[in-house]
């Protein structure tokens, strides 16, 4: 068991803990494996009938997966166990959204890119006013993963490329609407629910008991950014995508009211965001949810994930980002190629479609 998750069972409720809070309870291989073992473990307990996830400390229930770790392997010739890591982290992400008991994901705090792996397919995923959500993996010249694509596609409008592309911070009111979250629960009040999940009493449910404490976050940022967002991020490219936003921006720079001008600010500085991430990882990405938005299962997306991902830990950009924003924190990555003109044609389908290694699931047992 990994000294960086701790379990405990009583009154029927599993509890289950990240325990690295000096890394943002960051996941390792060796935290994924443990936390394989404790769901297999718990399928058939008869004294466990409920499951909580969260993370120690207040700063964040996970900021993703250890990318350190995703360093050192991709740049240390360890490609295969990158892909042990992925492959293992897929199928924990499938086993947690098909799991046979009820599994209360507590999203307090930082929740981004492996978080969302881990809660963003749970039963019931709460969040509160500290959450900050994201799938951040542009900024980084990557691509998001974990099923991520799987709830971006299903996001409503063009906001999931939006988010995808430009790896949006969300709040608790922007989760909810994007589909990334269920319910509002003031942090204050998170000990009462886990207290209540523990009395609870046949036949209250544990949706019915996180019912009894949610409250209305507040009105959200990106739904009311839909209607741009939409116009702009459903255009072909993410070439199309910049000229939309520069578009939208200078014909509504002169607005008089408010939130006119604050949507042709937010567009504007969008297409500088755009401008200074990976234009291969971009590409693939927008490419990616589209696709998700076709696939018939989770399992669907985390295998195209999974050869989008293939391709990416050998190649310069993904290894480039995270020198830059993790390493040496410059913040000055050089991407290859520099601009999205230079990106090959065809290069985003033939990531997705192509298999370079064997899948997460054979054939027979996906879906």
């Amino acid at each position: 068991m990994s000294e960086h998750i701790s379990t405990g069972v009583a009154d029927g409720v599993g509890r289950l803990t990240l325990q690295r809070p000096q890394a943002l309870n960051a996941l390792s291989y060796e935290m994924i494996r443990s936390i394989t073992s404790v769901f297999e473990a718990w399928r058939h307990d008869p004294e466990v009938s409920l499951v909580v996830l969260d993370g120690a400390g207040e700063r964040g229930f996970c900021a993703g997966g250890d990318v350190r770790e995703l360093y050192g392997y991709t740049t240390g010739g360890h490609a295969a166990e990158a892909l042990r890591f992925f492959r293992d982290e897929y199928r924990l992400n499938a086993m947690i959204a098909r799991y046979p008991k009820p599994v209360v994901a507590i999203m307090d705090g930082i929740t981004m890119g492996g978080g969302i792996g881990l809660a963003g397919h749970a039963s019931i995923r709460v969040v509160t006013e500290r959450s900050r959500v994201a799938m951040p993996e542009t900024r980084i010249g990557f691509t998001p993963d974990v099923g991520g694509t799987w709830l971006l596609g299903r996001a409503p409008g063009e906001l999931g490329v939006h988010l995808a592309l430009n790896s949006r911070t969300m709040d608790a009111a922007d989760a909810m609407h994007a589909g990334f979250a269920d319910a509002y629960v003031p942090s204050e009040r998170i000990p009462h629910l886990l207290q209540a999940l523990a009395e609870r009493a046949d036949p209250g449910t544990p949706w019915e008991i996180v019912m009894l404490f949610d409250e209305t976050p507040g009105p959200s940022a990106l739904a009311a950014s839909r209607p741009w967002v939409d116009a702009c991020y459903s255009a072909p490219t993410v070439a199309d995508i910049i000229a939309r936003l520069r578009g939208f921006a200078e014909g509504r720079a002169d607005a008089a009211e408010r939130a006119g001008a604050a949507a042709a600010a937010y567009a504007a500085g969008a297409a500088d965001e755009l401008e200074t991430l990976s234009p291969t990882a971009l590409t693939i990405t927008l490419e990616a949810v589209r696709r998700a938005r076709t696939l018939p299962s989770l399992e669907d997306a985390l295998e195209q994930e999974f050869r989008a991902v293939s391709w990416f830990i050998g190649e310069h950009d993904l290894h480039e980002g995270i020198r830059a924003q993790v390493i040496d924190k410059d913040r000055n990555p050089k991407w290859d190629p520099p601009t999205l003109d230079d990106v090959p044609a065809g290069l985003a389908e033939r990531v997705l479609v192509e298999q370079l290694h064997d899948p997460v699931w054979p054939a027979a047992s996906a879906g």
